[in-house]
């Protein structure tokens, strides 16, 4: 992906630190842009298989990977300076059921 930087970025005032400042803010963007497609992805599945009928074990499954992609998502969200996640939870719909399990860390089984 290239990027253009902004017009003000001339000869005059073309810093390193402000041509690396701008980098990390593009990358920051593209960020979330990802955390996003992965977010609607997942709540998509969870969406379609719950619609579908989807057994309780697949079912868990898709909860699980819906509520890491939530909590990722936050995080980015919160290391670019966006704290309040209300606007985010009613933007994508995230079910009650998914918001309960963000952040818990399950233990891997054996």
């Amino acid at each position: 992906m290239s990027v253009r930087p902004p017009r003000f970025f001339d000869r005059q005032h073309a810093t390193g630190f402000n041509v690396l400042e701008y980098e990390l803010l593009s990358e920051r963007a593209d960020a979330l842009g990802r955390h996003g497609l992965k977010v609607e992805k997942a709540l998509e599945q969870l969406r379609a298989k719950m619609a579908a009928g989807c057994g309780g074990d697949q079912r868990e499954a898709l909860l699980d990977a819906a509520a890491d992609a939530v909590w990722a998502f936050f995080i980015q969200r919160e290391i670019c300076g966006l704290r309040d996640q209300r606007d985010l939870i009613r933007r994508y719909d995230i079910p009650k059921e998914v918001l309960a399990r963000v952040g818990v860390v399950r233990k891997p089984e054996s």
